[in-house]
């Protein structure tokens, strides 16, 4: 089982950007889709993307489409989220995930129900 390690969180204004890091060590990261989730005050957690194993495919909330984008380096074991045009609604913790239910599986980018070894999280604060 991945265990994994989210960094690059901060305080930003609105229309600003940040990049989310995740790292994992031990088990097969390369092998397995990877996701990013958020949890906002008060609120339940929700996806925002997720990846496939080579990071040929993905799949975006509506919420952020056009806004954040994520890629992966398997090399480094490392998945990302590039956030950018920032709104104070993006303000929550967000987490990495991974759906170690198949591996190296083509285009699969992970289900929703399959997710799992989370990550601490990482708070993103966005001021208005």
């Amino acid at each position: 089982q991945v265990q994994l390690v989210e960094s690059g969180g901060g305080l930003v204004q609105a229309g600003g950007s940040l990049k989310l890091s995740c790292t994992a060590s031990k088990g097969s990261f390369s092998a397995y889709a990877m996701g990013w989730f958020r949890q906002a005050p008060g609120k339940e957690r929700e996806i925002v993307a997720r990846i496939s194993w080579s990071g040929a495919s993905t799949h975006y909330a509506d919420s952020v489409k056009g806004r954040f984008t994520i890629s992966r380096n398997n090399a480094r074991n490392t998945v990302y989220l590039q956030l950018n045009s920032l709104k104070p609604e993006d303000t929550a913790i967000y987490y990495c995930a991974a759906d170690e239910s198949r591996y190296w599986n083509g285009n699969y980018y992970g289900t929703l129900g399959n997710f799992g070894s989370w990550g601490q999280g990482t708070q993103v604060t966005v001021s208005s």
